[in-house]
């Protein structure tokens, strides 16, 4: 599992919750008895979806890999690192049925963003994501042709943000509260790891300028750490069976290993 301070939860991808099932699941609804028959169709046009992994009864299709890795392009944390592969798209979408079914069983309800942070957090991602930079989504119209491009709609953009604030707001609820940074680890912050950045002759802020932002530094470091072990004890406690080895990262077999 990787160490990314902000950006370690892609967004549930609004996974069903169905039987488990290791046979292909037709997504084409039968058609009603009392309706006239059905012009014959190549079987060809016929969708089949299917179950690679399921979490505590809870499955991930094949449609839900795909999806996380076209929505990969409105998450910040992907610049730098190339296409979002099949297994780590996998690997957030286990992670994150997870983290869903923990907050549906302490308190949905205190993570529920409201419609005000969700409209703020799509404003960011339209005028900061690299991607979006470049195709002008601060305009209708380029944000417009960006969906398009990318095999998206409106709808289903929000509601990608509106799991992934309301993950934020649970790690924050959950793991910030009591955390205390003294004094003195902010100092040995300042010296020991910002001032060497500082090329001799450069002016140097003032430690009583920056210690509130190392101060949030130290913050989120701690609650990445709890956040962690708490999330690799969720794995171990539940049933998370992936059924497609070709899908099963090397990160999750080594910690199977263990």
């Amino acid at each position: 599992m990787s160490h990314r301070p902000k950006t370690r939860l892609g967004i549930m991808s609004g996974c069903a919750w169905l039987a488990f099932s290791l046979a292909a699941i037709t997504l084409a609804q039968e058609p009603a008895q009392n309706s006239a028959p059905a012009e014959p169709q190549n079987a060809s046009a016929v969708v089949l979806d299917r179950v690679v992994a399921v979490v505590n009864n809870q499955a991930i299709l094949v449609s839900d890999l795909d999806e996380e890795i076209r929505l990969s392009v409105l998450d910040p944390g992907q610049v730098g690192q190339g296409v979002l592969t099949r297994q780590r798209a996998l690997e957030q979408l286990i992670e994150r049925a997870l983290i869903q079914q923990q907050i549906r069983e302490e308190d949905e309800r205190a993570a529920v963003p409201t419609q005000a942070e969700v409209n703020a957090r799509l404003a960011e991602i339209r005028k900061e994501v690299p991607a979006c930079i470049h195709e002008n989504c601060a305009t209708d119209a380029g944000w417009k042709a960006f969906l398009a491009a990318h095999g998206l709609t409106p709808g289903r953009v929000e509601s990608y943000l509106r799991y992934r604030v309301q993950i934020l707001r649970f790690i924050e609820l959950r793991f910030r509260q009591g955390i205390q940074i003294s004094p003195q680890e902010v100092e040995s912050y300042y010296r020991e790891t910002l001032l060497p950045q500082y090329a001799a002759g450069e002016a140097v802020p003032a430690l009583d300028k920056v210690a509130p932002r190392i101060q949030e530094i130290l913050l989120q470091r701690q609650v990445n750490v709890l956040f962690d072990d708490w999330l690799q004890k969720l794995r171990k406690q539940g049933e998370v069976e992936v059924l497609d080895p070709a899908l099963e990262s090397p990160v999750a077999q080594g910690k199977a290993s263990q």
